[in-house]
């Protein structure tokens, strides 16, 4: 089945141009440990989920563009074709003169019905290529105005006119510094909205990934672009093809359905966290060495002491224990900064997969009560390696990774709003207070649930 990526804003734009850069590069990579007829099958399922083919014979991404501002689609665009491996559909994009100003208001409210049935008509073309359409990977940017008002509005009319596919909406989380000052008021907005719309939300903060390319790539100037490779690389090692359980010896047709049958068992908890082991500067790959296990062990660990990286975890965090009589919600014996989980998925890739134990990732006291440790743990894997790394393991979860950032975010939103700042700027858009009061509840309720696990 395949996957439509939608781009929107120049955040949205800049991920989706790498992430499609990483998935080439991985399926052009060379691979002597897989036979050919594994690396065929690899290609084909790439091919088939992420692009369709033109007479040049350059495999076109299956993806449409949409930004207020002309210049970074046009970079977009002429980057992606001078790669020689792939390209964008030279009419599959839209842009206008104008942004959208940082205003989550004037990206939802103006832009979005002004543009409505342009945007929607390119979607529909795109669709039509598809022998099998799996569902949207959207990228967009929560602080701005484009990628979050205009983000959440598109997929709102992706849910409206395919209201059987799947969407996942890939949404940055901006520095806590501040990037612009209404973000916070945009990112309730976009947040709340992208909730009701969308099947799961995976989410990439922008201070971890900062934080990866000084200590774990050791770049001393960090570009956007390296910020942005660091995210492709970890959606690439989740996206490209592999082995679930109920594929069998095929590899998985339908990897956004997977994803969500896999993560999201109730309505209530869409949001997804990504880790990915290990990740290092290519010209140390030559003089590094991992196992299994060692892999294995500090991914767990990130898991439950919530550590984004591999630096800088927390050893101390131990599993509550179970049996206590205590409710969950109220339990005295859960540790402090414990992350539980509600489900998890491990991706693996590279040599001896089938040989790795992965039981440490079903024990109980990692997961809510309320669900089956059987159903909350999923594996999927590929002995084919992923972009020069031998091993390398990709764990998506649901749990309560995102609770502080949330609750940071909503605070500061609600503070402001209690003082009236701003307002004003949402108001002349047609966003009234009720609209922001009708958000907040909305991602309360997400926060409470969390809280509870």
């Amino acid at each position: 089945m395949s996957i439509i990526t939608v781009q929107l804003g120049q955040c949205g734009n800049q991920i989706g141009r790498e992430v499609f850069n990483a998935i080439c590069s991985d399926v052009h990579g060379t691979h002597g440990l897989c036979s050919k007829k594994e690396n065929e099958s690899y290609h084909d399922a790439c091919k088939e989920r992420f692009f369709s083919e033109e007479e040049s014979e350059v495999p076109v991404a299956r993806a449409v563009l949409i930004d207020m501002e002309p210049k970074v689609i046009s970079q977009t665009l002429s980057i992606a074709a001078r790669s020689g491996f792939w390209k964008y559909d030279d009419r599959s994009h839209f842009c206008q003169k104008q942004g959208s100003g940082n205003n989550w208001a004037n990206g939802y409210s103006v832009h979005g019905p002004r543009h409505k049935e342009v945007i929607m008509n390119l979607v529909q073309k795109e669709a039509e290529k598809c022998d099998r359409l799996g569902g949207f990977f959207t990228v967009m940017s929560m602080a701005g105005g484009t990628g979050s008002g205009l983000g959440a509005f598109v997929t709102q009319c992706l849910r409206d006119a395919f209201p059987t596919s799947f969407i996942l909406n890939h949404v940055i989380w901006p520095y806590g510094t501040g990037e612009v000052i209404v973000q916070n008021y945009n990112s309730v907005l976009t947040l709340s909205h992208l909730y009701k719309s969308s099947d799961a939300l995976l989410v990439h903060e922008n201070d971890v990934v900062h934080k990866i390319c000084a200590q774990l790539m050791s770049i001393k100037q960090i570009s956007f672009r390296d910020v942005n490779q660091v995210i492709a690389h970890q959606l690439g090692s989740v996206f490209q093809p592999t082995y679930t359980a109920e594929s069998g010896s095929h590899y998985s047709r339908n990897p956004l359905g997977d994803l969500m049958e896999t993560l999201v068992p109730h309505p209530e908890f869409k949001m997804l966290g990504l880790r990915n082991i290990p990740q290092m500067p290519e010209n140390s790959l030559a003089y590094s060495t991992f196992s299994w296990p060692g892999l294995m062990k500090h991914l767990r660990q990130m898991l439950i002491a919530n550590a984004k990286m591999e630096e800088g975890i927390d050893w101390q965090v131990r599993p509550p224990c179970l049996g206590s009589s205590v409710p969950s919600s109220h339990s005295t014996n859960k540790p402090l900064h414990f992350n539980t989980s509600i489900a998890n998925l491990v991706v693996l890739r590279g040599k001896d997969t089938h040989s790795v134990d992965l039981g440490s990732f079903q024990d109980p006291s990692l997961y809510t009560s309320w669900i089956n440790p059987q159903d909350a743990f999923n594996a999927w894997k590929t002995p084919r390696a992923f972009n020069k790394y031998e091993k390398s393991a990709a764990l998506v979860s649901n749990s309560q990774f995102l609770l502080k950032p949330l609750d940071n975010v909503v605070g500061k939103a609600w503070n402001m709003f209690a003082s009236k700042a701003y307002i004003h700027q949402y108001t002349k858009f047609g966003i009234e207070e009720e609209d922001f009061l009708d958000s907040f509840t909305a991602l309360e309720q997400v926060i409470s649930s969390y809280s509870i696990l």
